[in-house]
């Protein structure tokens, strides 16, 4: 039984206990694991941007580039990805 609810512009996912329980992570760390892997499985299918993926998964840009690289994923960068930093640095020197 997974469901997911919207509760006030907050997304509630529940996890069955027995699931729950399966997992092999000491409790502490179960949660921010959990949203590690879903942030990293959203962005890799291109359903989520990184910067919204560096969000969810509670990681800063570096932090979450190289979880990319440990897992392998390639990033979605685009010529305008490019086009917007070089503009943002820029403005920022």
């Amino acid at each position: 039984m997974t469901r997911i609810e919207a509760i006030m512009g907050t997304l509630i996912l529940e996890i069955p206990d027995d699931i729950a329980d399966a997992i092999r992570l000491p409790p502490k760390e179960v949660d921010q694991e959990l949203h590690k892997e879903l942030a990293l499985a959203l962005y890799q299918r291109g359903v989520l941007s990184s910067g919204k993926a560096c969000s969810l998964a509670g990681m800063t840009r570096w932090e979450f580039e190289d979880f990319l690289e440990l897992h392998r994923v390639r990033r979605h960068y685009t010529d305008e990805n490019l086009e917007e930093d070089i503009n943002y640095a820029r403005s920022h020197v």
